[in-house]
């Protein structure tokens, strides 16, 4: 879907019409009115959520998952994240001192099974949008991810995960010592993770125990595990209101 009007996008977020009515009138929402009704582009949207998404609250990132997995593709893997992060792609300690050193070393690290097929434009890609908007969050966590996907230069959906031995300063202001490089080959599949991250990162011991685990084995295990509380939670919630 190139474009939403107001119901299709409100479906798409799980949100009231209303709600994305007013927030377009408020220019909150990137959109443009055509012969008086709302029109928003699907890619303007997408890069909106990239920010949003981490602002969200636990109960609002549930609410969003279950309704992209409804709207968009009832077939969609519920473990995003352990579906796409391997033991190979997660370096403790991941070298660099410097902002473009590290995203480098996550792209290297990305391509430990050779399905990034032009590292030097991902790399460009995944700074580029670095630029444009911080990607680091709260508690010294960080998501960069290119600006749009590039399914030519990806064999397959890949996520990165390292965490470098002292603070490395962002844009923002912000110091991060753990990293999530996010190559996603679709949009669904990147606005789904951005949101299983986003919730995970809300746990109390999630940020601390990565700071804590030993090894690449160590951090595996222990975000599937986070991953799995998230799924059983929500599978409690719905049987709950069923």
């Amino acid at each position: 879907m190139n474009t939403f009007n107001v119901k299709s996008l409100a479906r798409y977020l799980g949100r009231d019409a209303r709600d994305i009515e007013k927030l377009a009138s408020q220019g909150r929402i990137p959109g443009q009115r055509i012969n008086g009704d709302w029109r928003f582009h699907s890619a303007e949207v997408h890069h909106w959520l990239e920010r949003e998404i981490p602002l969200y609250s636990d109960s609002q990132l549930g609410h969003f998952e279950r309704t992209l997995k409804e709207s968009v593709d009832h077939s969609a893997e519920d473990s995003i994240v352990s579906q796409i992060l391997q033991l190979n792609t997660i370096a403790i300690p991941l070298e660099g001192r410097t902002l473009p050193s590290v995203l480098r070393s996550l792209v290297e690290l990305a391509n430990a099974n050779w399905q990034v097929f032009d590292p030097s434009r991902v790399f460009d890609a995944v700074r580029e949008r670095e630029s444009l908007h911080s990607t680091a969050l709260a508690g010294g966590v960080a998501l960069p991810h290119p600006g749009s996907r590039l399914t030519s230069d990806l064999g397959e959906s890949i996520l990165a995960f390292g965490r470098t031995n002292t603070g490395i300063p962002f844009a923002n202001g912000q110091m991060v010592d753990l990293f999530f490089l996010i190559l996603a080959r679709d949009q669904r599949t990147h606005i789904q993770t951005l949101a299983r991250l986003s919730r995970m990162i809300q746990r109390e011991d999630f940020l601390p125990t990565l700071r804590q685990v030993v090894d690449a084995t160590e951090a595996l295990e222990f975000i599937q595990q986070v991953e799995s509380d998230v799924i059983e939670q929500d599978a409690k919630s719905k049987t709950a209101s069923s």
